[in-house]
């Protein structure tokens, strides 16, 4: 692993992540076609946090949050700060006095495959963060690891300048080249979903609007109007 810290790094487009925000992570994720979901015990430190931005990574030490603390310099206005480790943790690497630091740049949230503490005074912040744990126990700054490059976070791997968003659903990763086109099929499916919507509130069965007795049929499901005793 290269000790290093990338200063220059390719963002999505703002006005993508907006809209990717907008479509929240499961209409993301579905559009990304079922790609990109982070492991589901990533869960937001408060209920109701949601947000979007572009991806700053750390390559952080478990039980050290020395890159986090190197990796603040390099946030702009609308990133997502997201840390992986080299190894299991839960240790509480992050605080209310990071989000404040975070918060002062512009920083939407935070996404960290660890444990964070402090989590009453996050949520009296508003600042959001999805995390592994929350643990009150500390840590040190001893080790070097890297900033802005490919790091795994909760199962899946993120370039610096990746999409990011995240809801009570969980967080979806959508890489930058491929963001336009998951905007366009999540908007589209968006728009589908409300005319399904009008259609099952006005009482009609999904059976029979996705058409699925036929196929029901061949495969062998048979209606009888009660069961035979034996």
């Amino acid at each position: 692993m290269k000790t290093v810290v990338v200063r220059n790094i390719k963002r999505t487009e703002p006005d993508i992540v907006r809209r990717l925000g907008a479509l929240g992570v499961a209409t993301a994720h579905e559009a990304y076609g079922r790609f990109g979901l982070m492991k589901p015990y990533l869960r937001p430190v408060w209920s109701g946090a949601e947000t979007s931005g572009t991806a700053v990574t750390v390559l952080a030490q478990p039980g050290d949050n020395w890159m986090i603390h190197v990796a603040v310099e390099q946030c702009q206005p609308g990133d997502i700060l997201v840390v992986g480790c080299t190894a299991d943790n839960t240790d509480g690497m992050f605080g209310d006095l990071l989000a404040t630091s975070l918060m002062a740049r512009g920083v939407k949230g935070l996404v960290i495959d660890a444990g964070v503490r402090d989590a009453k005074s996050l949520r009296e912040m508003g600042f959001p963060v999805w995390s592994k744990a929350i643990s009150a126990k500390g840590t040190v700054k001893a080790t070097l690891g890297a900033v802005n490059v490919p790091v795994v976070c909760a199962g899946i791997n993120v370039v610096p300048g990746d999409a990011v968003v995240a809801d009570d659903d969980g967080v979806v990763v959508i890489g930058r080249r491929d963001a336009a086109d998951v905007v366009a099929k999540g908007e589209k499916r968006v728009a589908d979903e409300d005319g399904k919507r009008k259609q099952l509130a006005a009482g009609v069965l999904g059976l029979d609007m996705y058409k699925m007795r036929d196929p029901l049929a061949k495969a062998g499901l048979v209606y009888v109007d009660e069961l035979e005793e034996d």
